[in-house]
Order: C-alpha cells, then sequence, then structure tokens
C-alpha cells in the first residue's frame, strides 16, 4: 500500500552536481558469471559487538535516474545474483522520473531472492526519525544482514558520514545497507551514484534521519 510520505525519487541535478556527474557509464566490479556468494566478512570488536560485512560484486548507475534499480541490484549480489539493472528496471517500472517507492522494489526482491516474505517495506513517518524508529531501524539491518540479505533505503536530503564525507540527494535516491558494526550503530552504505564514493558508514541515527519521510526494505 502506497502512502504519500514513500514517494517518487530519482537522483537528481542536485545529486548529480555533488557528484560530479560521475555516474556517465556501468562500472562493473570484475568478477566471474556466477550464482555463488561474494565472501562475507564477520568480527567482534573489542567491546564484544558484532560486526557483518556482506561481499557486494558493485555496479553503478548507468544513468541518472537508475539509482532504484541499481540499489536492489547490488543488495541482490550478496545473495550471489547476477542480475541486470535493466531487467530490474523493467520490473520495477522505473521512468526518468525515477522508481516511484520502496513498495516497487520490495516485491521484485522478494521474487529475485525466490522467498515470497523475504522482504517487507518499512516507513519511517516524520521529517525526523524518533528513538522508537531508529531502533528498529539497527535492528532491522543486524537481523537483515545476519539473514545474509542486503536492506534498501529510499533516502533524501544531505547527510555525513563517519570519515566526514558529505553525502547529498535533495531529490531522492535509492542505496543498499550491507554491513554493520558497533552492533549495529554504525553501518555500511553500498551506495550506486558514483563509483569514486561507492562504499561509506554512517551511523545509524544518520541513516535513519537520511530514510525519514520514506522507507526501506528489510527482512
Amino acid at each position: 500500500m502506497r502512502t504519500d510520505l514513500i514517494r517518487k525519487t530519482a537522483l537528481t541535478a542536485a545529486g548529480l552536481a555533488f557528484t560530479g556527474g560521475a555516474i556517465a557509464g556501468p562500472v562493473t566490479a570484475a568478477y566471474a558469471a556466477s550464482e555463488a556468494k561474494p565472501p562475507t566478512q564477520t568480527h567482534t570488536d573489542r567491546k564484544g559487538h558484532g560486526e557483518r560485512e556482506l561481499g557486494v560484486r558493485y555496479e553503478a548507475q548507468p544513468n541518472f535516474y537508475y539509482c532504484g534499480p541499481a540499489a536492489a541490484r547490488n543488495a541482490l549480489s550478496v545473495q550471489g545474483k547476477d542480475i541486470s539493472v535493466d531487467a530490474m528496471a523493467k520490473e520495477m517500472g522505473t521512468t526518468e522520473a525515477g522508481t516511484n517507492s520502496i513498495n516497487d522494489i520490495t516485491p521484485v526482491l522478494n521474487k529475485e531472492t525466490g522467498k515470497k516474505n523475504a522482504y517487507h517495506s518499512v516507513e519511517i513517518s516524520g521529517s525526523n526519525a524518533d528513538d522508537k524508529q531508529t531502533d528498529k531501524l539497527r535492528a532491522d539491518v543486524v537481523r537483515t544482514v545476519d539473514d545474509g540479505r542486503a536492506v534498501v533505503a529510499n533516502i533524501a536530503g544531505t547527510t555525513t558520514d563517519t570519515d566526514g564525507g558529505v553525502h547529498s540527494f535533495e531529490g531522492g535516491h535509492y542505496i543498499s545497507v550491507v554491513g554493520y558494526r558497533d552492533g549495529g550503530n554504525v553501518v555500511k552504505i553500498a551506495d550506486s551514484a558514483d563509483p569514486n564514493m561507492a562504499s561509506y558508514e554512517v551511523t545509524v541515527e544518520h541513516l535513519a534521519d537520511w530514510i525519514a519521510t520514506r522507507g526501506y526494505a528489510t527482512s
């Protein structure tokens, strides 16, 4: 069911300007075409908190409006799936206006995962996430990643990563969440917008606020 809060998005000119427009063509990590899962790294930090990062066969989006298909494609790659972004876009009904909402991505993730209820959509209402919504996002990321799957999130606005890098998508964007550390307080992002900034970490609080007014697909 759609809501007014989970709304249409595409990587806009503002987002392109920030990333330097460096998405002129597909950039794919070299790998053999197979259904083998990329390696997963699992550790425990010095505080006893779990850490896990799923292996991603990363591919950048080939144009400004394919962020939804690309995020889903990168998310499914952690399961060993090798699906073209064109095929994903067709399934999601993506146009030059973007992919309408996370509710168009969740059914495709389920279909390609091969399980009807592998994923469901979660909305974060309001302009900022509250503590309860942030706690739920943290738990959802940890559970989904521990299950060997990635979260796909519909975000909008500007956030700062743990290294101080700024990521701005005022018109909206889709990203994959492929890992966590510090018990889920910090999450790993796979971002199709720019291969030069393909991977970075943000706090779960920043991610929750980035998703606010939109939603995410989780197991």
